[in-house]
C-alpha cells in the first residue's frame, strides 16, 4: 500500500472537506454572520463548554424548548444578567431562578437567540448562532407558534413533538401514567424502526437527544421554523 506524504496527505484531507461542505446545508453562510460555540454532551445532554454567565464559568445545558433560561439559586448572582458567547460576542438573558437539583448551574434557554436562529451540529459538537436567520436548503422545515416542534410518526400516526435537548430520551410521549414501551418512530422520511419510548403526564410529546442526534438541527426564532437534515455523518 502507497503511503502519502504529510504534505500530500493534509492536501487530501482538505479537498475531501471541501467537497463534503459543499453537500451541507451551511456552505455558504456569510463570513462574520455567524458564532460557533462548543459543546460536549454529557449524560446525552448538550452542555456548552465555552461560554459563560455572567462571567462566571459553570455547567450551562442548551434547552431549546424553554422559553427563559434558568439558573440554579445557587449560581452566584447578578444585578444584569448576560451570557458571554466569546470574548467579543455578549447577549442578554432574562432568566428564572429555579433548583436545578445539582443537573447544571443554569440552562440555556430561547431568550438569548432572540429572533435570531441556532444550528446544532451533533457530530462536530457545535452550536451555531445565526445572526441573519437560516436558509433552510435540503433540510426538511417545521413550523412552530410557541415551542420549537416537529412531527414524529409513531407506530403510523403523526405526532407534534417538543424539540427538547433538555430530554436525554428517544421521545416522551403523553399518557396518563408513567413508564417505558416500543414504538415503530420515523422522522422526517427516516425511518428508525421499533425503539424504546417513555410515557408520562405531559401536555405534548417530547423528542430527546437520542434522536435529534441523528440530524442536524436549525431552530429560527424568529421565523418560528425548525429544519432538520439527515447527517450522514451519523449513523442510525
Amino acid at each position: 500500500m502507497r503511503i502519502l506524504s504529510k504534505s500530500r496527505l493534509a492536501a487530501t484531507i482538505a479537498l475531501l472537506a471541501l467537497s463534503c461542505a459543499r453537500h451541507m446545508p451551511w456552505h455558504d453562510e456569510v463570513p462574520g454572520a455567524e458564532v460557533n460555540l462548543a459543546f460536549t454532551m454529557e449524560r446525552n445532554l448538550i452542555e456548552l463548554s465555552t461560554v459563560r454567565v455572567n462571567n462566571h464559568r459553570g455547567r450551562f445545558l442548551l434547552g431549546t424548548a424553554a422559553q427563559r433560561s434558568v439558573i440554579d439559586p445557587s449560581f452566584p448572582p447578578a444585578r444584569h444578567h448576560a451570557l458571554q458567547l466569546t470574548a467579543k460576542e455578549t447577549v442578554r438573558l432574562s432568566p428564572t431562578t429555579h433548583d436545578l437539583g445539582g443537573v447544571a448551574d443554569a440552562i440555556i434557554g430561547a431568550e438569548p437567540w432572540g429572533t435570531r436562529a441556532i444550528t446544532i451540529d451533533y457530530h462536530g459538537g457545535l452550536v451555531t448562532f445565526q445572526k441573519l436567520g437560516i436558509h433552510p436548503g435540503m433540510m426538511k422545515v417545521y413550523r412552530f407558534d410557541h415551542a420549537p416542534m416537529i412531527y414524529v410518526n409513531v407506530d403510523g400516526r403523526e405526532v407534534a413533538a417538543i424539540v427538547d435537548t433538555t430530554s436525554p430520551d428517544t421521545i416522551v410521549l403523553p399518557r396518563a401514567e408513567r413508564g417505558r414501551g416500543t414504538a415503530r418512530i420515523t422522522i422526517a422520511g427516516s425511518d428508525f424502526g421499533v425503539m424504546d419510548v417513555g410515557y408520562a403526564n405531559i401536555a405534548q410529546a417530547r423528542v430527546g437527544n437520542r434522536l435529534l442526534s441523528k440530524f442536524m438541527i436549525t431552530i429560527d426564532y424568529g421565523k418560528h421554523v425548525v429544519g432538520l437534515w439527515r447527517d450522514p455523518r451519523i449513523a442510525l
